[in-house]
C-alpha cells in the first residue's frame, strides 16, 4: 500500500457511498483473531486516505454479540490506521439529547457480559488504563466537523453499551438513567478498549434515533425508527467525515500511540513465543533489547 490510511471509519456500508470518496483497494486481510466483519475499503478523500469497516458485515449480519471486535480492530491497525471513528446509532436517556442530534460521549460503561474484551491472554497480560476511553483531540475534531457540517452536537456524557441485540426493558432504561448515563448503544464496548490497547486514537460519533423507551410520551425505540433517523443523518456523516479530511494535525503523534508503555505485567522471558507471535504487532517496539 503505497499510502497507509491514517484514519479508520467504523460503521455501516452507506458511509462509503460517498461522491468525494475515490476508491483505491478493498482488503480483506487475516489476523490472529479471525477475519474482519467485512473487507476494508480504502480510498481517498480531498487528499486524505482513510479506511473505511461495516461492523455489522456487508448487509448487517453480525449481531453486537457476534461482530469481531479484536479483529476489527487488529486488521485496522495492521493497515496502518492511527486513528479510529465509530458511527453508531444511540437511544438518548436525557431531555436534552434529541433524535436527529449528534453526542460525542467522553466517558463509557461496559454492561456487556459474553464478548472478548482483550487482546491479551494465554501467555500475556497488560493492564492498560481507561479511565478516558476516548481520545480527547480526536473527539474535539470530529465535533467540529459535525457542527461545520450543518450538525447539532452535543460533546459529552457518558454512553453505556448493553449487549443487546434486544432493546432495554423500561426498567433498565429508567435505572441507566438513575445512574446519571447519557446515551446508550451495543458496539462500543470492548471496541474502544481495544482500540486503547491498539495505542489507537478513538472516538464515537453517536447518532441519537430515539428516547430508548423510558420517555413515555415519545414513540418507543423500534428497528424502523432506528434506521429511519439513520438515513437521514448518513449524509451528515458523510460531510463530516469529508471535512475531517482537512485536518491537518490528523498524523500527529497522541498519548494513546503509547498507551502500552507502562501496562504488559508480564516479564519478557515469561511470554511464550505465540503469544509473541499472535500480538508482535502490538508489542514489538516494547520487547526489543
Amino acid at each position: 500500500m503505497k499510502n497507509n490510511p491514517i484514519l479508520g471509519i467504523i460503521g455501516g456500508s452507506g458511509l462509503y457511498d460517498m461522491k468525494d470518496l475515490h476508491v483505491s483497494e478493498t482488503l480483506m486481510p487475516e489476523t490472529p483473531f479471525g477475519k474482519p466483519s467485512s473487507p476494508i475499503v480504502i480510498g481517498e478523500i480531498n487528499g486524505r486516505m482513510m479506511a473505511f469497516l461495516a461492523r455489522h458485515g456487508i448487509g448487517h449480519i453480525y449481531s453486537p454479540t457476534e461482530v469481531n471486535y479484536r479483529a476489527n480492530i487488529y486488521a485496522l491497525k495492521a493497515i496502518g490506521v492511527q486513528r479510529i471513528i465509530s458511527i453508531s446509532a444511540c437511544g438518548s436517556l436525557r431531555d436534552d439529547y434529541k433524535p436527529g442530534e449528534i453526542v460525542i460521549p467522553d466517558n463509557l460503561l461496559d454492561f456487556t457480559r459474553e464478548r472478548k474484551r482483550t487482546f491479551f491472554e494465554n501467555g500475556i497480560v497488560a493492564h492498560v488504563g481507561s479511565a478516558n476511553p476516548y481520545c480527547s483531540r480526536l473527539s474535539g475534531w470530529v465535533g467540529d466537523a459535525v457542527e461545520e457540517s450543518g450538525g447539532t452536537v452535543h460533546r459529552g456524557g457518558t454512553l453505556i453499551t448493553i449487549e443487546g441485540p434486544r432493546f432495554s426493558t423500561r426498567a433498565e432504561s429508567s435505572l441507566f438513567r438513575q445512574w446519571g448515563m447519557s446515551i446508550i448503544g451495543m458496539t462500543a464496548s470492548p471496541e474502544a478498549f481495544l482500540a486503547r490497547e491498539a495505542e489507537m486514537c478513538y472516538t464515537t460519533m453517536a447518532h441519537v434515533t430515539d428516547y430508548d423507551v423510558w420517555h413515555i410520551s415519545e414513540e418507543e425505540v423500534s428497528v424502523e425508527l432506528v434506521i429511519k433517523t439513520l438515513m437521514k443523518n448518513t449524509e451528515l456523516a458523510q460531510k463530516a467525515i469529508s471535512a475531517l479530511a482537512n485536518q491537518s494535525e490528523m498524523a500527529e503523534d497522541c498519548e494513546c500511540h503509547h498507551a502500552l508503555k507502562d501496562a504488559i505485567i508480564t516479564r519478557p522471558t515469561a511470554i511464550s513465543a505465540d503469544a509473541r507471535q499472535r500480538l508482535d504487532l502490538l508489542i514489538s517496539k516494547y520487547l526489543q533489547g
